[in-house]
């Protein structure tokens, strides 16, 4: 069997089964609300495996599960070197947040990444150690500021509201992810004008295919015909 996993509940698990029965495919939780056993019409050889949106990405690359459905923010903070170790299948459209830099609105002279370089190196000279930047994206941030040539900061872990830590005195900064950025302004934040780290959306991906048995391959075959990818 062809295993697909897609995440077992809210906005993110109904807009999957949504987009997959818009193509004559119908996933379908069995059972009940709390089990996490899931069912699947219109194809044959593949099964649904009901995971959390964070467990897919290492899932897929332990070739636990061969397609997975999840953010393609997950993919690249949990993946190192992700796109080798799995592949876009589609871009579903939906699910869509940004992953970005955000400061206090009251540094006024600070609106890009340059500014924030600039800010950081002041900010140690002045308190002995390096400015904080909240997040729960240690990989993809610490690789896009080393890119753009930003030093002088330090990540702290952010496992709650990470848009509160500024006004706790717990960070400087934050990176994070938002939709609209309105939960943002309500904590004084502003998003740097360069500061877009990564355009997140819901993603089909696959992992590697050596290890497929002829008839998984076969079955991934009619299913990216009948989704038209």
């Amino acid at each position: 069997m062809l295993k697909l996993g897609v995440p077992s509940k809210g906005r993110l698990m109904e807009k999957t089964f949504s987009w997959f029965g818009d193509r004559g495919v119908t996933l379908r939780k069995a059972g009940s609300e709390r089990e996490y056993a899931g069912a699947v019409e219109g194809i044959d050889g593949l099964e649904l495996v009901l995971l959390s949106a964070g467990e897919i990405p290492r899932e897929l690359a332990a070739g636990r599960i061969h397609l997975g459905v999840t953010g393609s923010d997950l993919v690249r903070e949990k993946l190192a070197n992700w796109n080798a170790r799995v592949h876009e299948i589609a871009l579903m459209g939906f699910g869509g947040a940004d992953l970005i830099i955000a400061v206090p609105h009251a540094w006024v002279d600070v609106d890009t990444l340059d500014d924030l370089d600039a800010a950081a190196a002041a900010f140690r000279a002045k308190h002995g150690f390096r400015l904080r930047i909240a997040t729960k994206y240690h990989r993809l941030v610490r690789e896009f500021l080393r890119e753009e040539g930003v030093a002088d900061y330090q990540l702290v872990d952010s496992q709650g509201a990470t848009e509160g830590v500024v006004k706790n005195e717990t960070a400087e900064a934050i990176a994070d992810i938002t939709s609209t950025g309105e939960t943002l302004r309500a904590n004084g934040l502003k998003i740097l004008e360069d500061g877009l780290i990564h355009a997140s959306q819901a993603t089909l991906f696959r992992g590697q295919r050596d290890r497929w048995s002829d008839k998984q391959r076969a079955t991934l075959k009619v299913l990216e015909a009948k989704l038209g990818v």
